[in-house]
């Protein structure tokens, strides 16, 4: 067996996390709930990334997908109202399912693992780049896929306000616009 370093070590306890918090939060019914496991899978992740040597994508992961994007989903959460499902079990087609594409990706990993060529065994070269070189590349050649994003997150935010202010309607019996 090979010498386990404090990084490897560091990994495993972080992947570890990572897949614990993201089972909680698809398996949370209080949207609250899977939310915030959600918030600590990102920040894990970008816990990951900073170990496996890509700070700026780590920051990014934080400010973007745990901070912006998390606060959108309570803002959703919080308009729409939702009240906690019953205390019953899933159907079991649903666990069927879930166990399926988990064994999947299973033996997807354990085939790279186990089939992969003598060439996997060498590290990567490690690819640096500034965060000014890195924000000039996302907006020259990627404009239209960071617009598109935005505008997505516009009509999502719509949408929820739509949805909040329809069950508020249909709470009270007004018919306000």
């Amino acid at each position: 067996m090979r010498d386990m370093t404090v990084y490897a070590v560091f990994f495993y306890i972080i992947a570890a996390l990572i897949i614990a918090s993201a089972g909680l939060a698809i398996t949370r019914k209080h949207m609250v709930h899977a939310v915030l496991y959600l918030v600590v899978s990102f920040i894990a992740t970008a816990l990951l990334f900073y170990l496996l040597g890509a700070p700026l994508v780590g920051i990014f992961q934080v400010i973007l997908y745990a901070g912006a994007i998390m606060v959108l989903f309570l803002f959703i959460v919080m308009m729409i109202r939702m009240a906690p499902g019953a205390d019953r079990p899933f159907p079991a087609a649903h666990y069927l399912a879930a166990f399926g594409v988990c064994g999947v990706y299973i033996a997807a990993a354990l085939l790279v693992a186990f089939f992969s060529g003598p060439e996997a065994g060498r590290p990567m070269a490690a690819a640096a780049a500034s965060p000014a070189a890195f924000g000039f590349y996302l907006f020259d050649q990627h404009w239209l896929a960071v617009e598109m994003v935005s505008i997505l997150l516009l009509v999502a935010l719509i949408g929820a306000l739509h949805l909040g202010r329809a069950g508020r309607r249909k709470q009270s019996g007004n018919k306000e616009p």
